[in-house]
Order: C-alpha cells, then structure tokens, then sequence
C-alpha cells in the first residue's frame, strides 16, 4: 500500500489492526506513526497506550503476548516494534529465539483494542517469508520511499500552503540546492521560513538565501558543479569558505570521491538508458540527488572523470603517509582540476 492512501485511510477512522512499514523514508514513516497514535490515543494517554518493542532485543512471544493483553485504562493501545529479523531478510545478532508461527497465528485472529505496527527500516522486504505474504493479501504493507525530485517540490508548496504561505518556485529550487533531500532538515527549514514570511506572506529566494545555511554535503555538490564549469575561483572560494566553518580536509576528499563516483556511474547507467530514478535505485541515492548528479555529469567526460578520482586517490595517499599537507593538497587539487578544461 501506498502510504498516502494509508494515511487518508487512518483519517476516515479505517485503520487495520497491524501495519508493516518499511523503507528508507525515515520522515514519512514517522508522519504515519504520529498520525497513526493521534488517531487511536489521546495524548494524556499516551504513556500507558503505546508500548515498544524491538525484536533484536524482544521475543516473538513477548510482542504477540502484549498485544493479546486487553488495554488497561485506555480504549484501544498500539504496539510499535522496530524489526530487521521478521520481515527483512537480516539477522537477530542477539540471537533471541524468534517465533514467526506465533507471530502469524496472531494476525490472523488480532485482537480489536490493539494495533501492532511493525517498522523495518530497510528498502525492501523479505517477499520469501509467509509473514510478508499474509501481510501483504490483507493490504498492511506500507511503503515509504524516497520522494522524486518534483514530487519534493510539491511537498514544500503544499507545506507553504497549509500555513497560508507562499513559496516562490526560485525559493524552492534553492532551498533544496542548500539543504539536499532530507525531508526532516527540509520541513524544520520550511517552517523557519514560514514563520519569517508572517501570515499569507511569501518566501522569497533572498530569504531562503539569508536564513537558511549550506550543508557540507551541498557544498560539495556545488563545489562539483563549480569544478565542471571551470569557475576555479568559486570553487576555491567554497572551499575556503568551508575551511572557515571547520570542515576537515580530509572528510571534503571523501565527498569529493564519492561525488566524482558517482558522477562516472551516472554516466555509464546513462549510456545503457537509465532514468534518473533507475539510477538513484542503483546507486542508493535519493532521487533529487541523482538528477542533479546526472546533471553535474555532463559537464565532464569519462576520461577526465577517471583521471580525477585517480588524482584524489593519489591525494589521499599523500596526506596519509605525511608527503602532503592537507589544506594545501586539497588547494592545488582544486586549482589543478579547474585549469585543465573539460578534456
């Protein structure tokens, strides 16, 4: 089940009695769980209505044993379990006994006054095992996946627009330059911006500059970007920049490697006719991130690629075995690969 579709259901009161939610979407997922609780426990309740288990450190028994046990003081209850072993194709490193027969023999008989949600932070599930399969026929599988790049920009609109605010599309394309995809860095920054416009004001692209820093992990992507245009001044002018703010040398060469990866990875899925989201799938990036990669890709050709991992490779040897001096290294590494033209 879409996870939309799961949240209209809890707002019209069709809630299921037991929920498998997975995916890497850690902001959404939690959006659920809240809505979820708001909808079954009054907030006073709280502490005696929801209960929490994991199964690295819980066996099956004990979960299926509370949520057989009728709520004490309150109507209904909800059972969150956090899960890598039951649903997911990983390992109990703790070796509890784990009994999924139990677990199973549950589902198909719940009880009422509880709500068992399961939450398995992984992108996909264990389609092998009986318990997915049982869970899915009765459509309690939600997923909740990273969203595309014009679906997070609509995310922000909406969210402006709930608060009876505006959102330039500029500020929305800058915002996401500086903060990235992380949907709880963005909603925590939207709501800044919010309260800064006032009521029914407009959030403007200035504002979001002003108000709103630069990850170290956009820095780099704009220091790529840079690079790939031969701008080596502001590319250096970032990098000072970032000095400024503490940035260790050493951490900006290993974004830089992972940048310039992906770069040449984006390129060679591109020439077997990948999407942007097929690609992001691959590589286990965001898809917002793996646009603007492919986008920062064809400013550079496979060669010139190649040659500047193999150039931050000889760097980091350098630094490592005290030939190089870190700052400066970096410095002339920038100053050298911005000079050399596309090649």
């Amino acid at each position: 089940m879409e996870y939309r579709k799961a949240l209209r259901e809890v707002r019209e009161g069709r809630i299921k009695p037991f929920y498998i939610c997975f995916g890497t979407e850690t902001y959404l997922l939690n959006e659920f769980i809240e809505r979820l609780t708001d909808a079954l426990v009054e907030p006073e309740h709280r502490e005696m209505a929801v209960v929490r288990f994991s199964t690295s450190e819980h066996t099956t028994d004990e979960i299926v044993d509370e949520a057989q046990t009728m709520p004490f003081l309150v109507p209904s209850k909800l059972v969150l379990v956090r899960d890598s072993v039951l649903f997911a194709a990983g390992r109990d490193s703790a070796k509890i006994e784990h009994r999924p027969e139990r677990l199973l023999e549950y589902m198909s008989g719940p009880l009422d006054s509880t709500v068992l949600v399961f939450v398995v932070p992984h992108e996909k599930l264990d389609e092998r095992k009986k318990l997915v399969k049982y869970a899915k026929d009765k459509d309690a599988v939600v997923g909740f996946t990273a969203l595309p790049a014009e679906e997070l920009a609509h995310w922000l609109v909406r969210r402006a627009e709930s608060r009876k605010r505006r959102i330039e599309p500029q500020a929305v394309e800058e915002l996401l330059k500086r903060v990235g995809s992380e949907m709880g860095t963005l909603a925590s920054e939207m709501d800044k911006l919010i309260l800064h416009a006032g009521e029914a004001g407009t959030i403007t692209p200035d504002a979001v500059a002003s108000l709103v820093p630069v990850s170290t992990e956009q820095s780099v992507f704009k220091l790529t970007e840079e690079i790939a245009a031969l701008r080596t001044d502001r590319a250096l002018a970032l990098y000072y920049d970032l000095l400024k703010q503490r940035e260790e040398p050493i951490k900006l060469i290993a974004l830089l490697v992972r940048q310039f990866r992906n770069m040449l990875f984006v390129k060679e899925l591109g020439k077997q006719g990948y999407t942007p989201q097929q690609m992001a799938g691959q590589l286990g990036l965001h898809p917002y991130a793996a646009k603007v990669t492919a986008e920062q890709a064809k400013g550079f050709s496979t060669e010139r690629l190649t040659g500047v991992l193999d150039r931050l490779a000889e760097l980091d040897y350098g630094i490592k075995t005290g030939r190089v001096e870190k700052t400066l290294g970096l410095e002339l590494f920038l100053l050298r690969t911005g000079s050399e033209g596309r090649g």
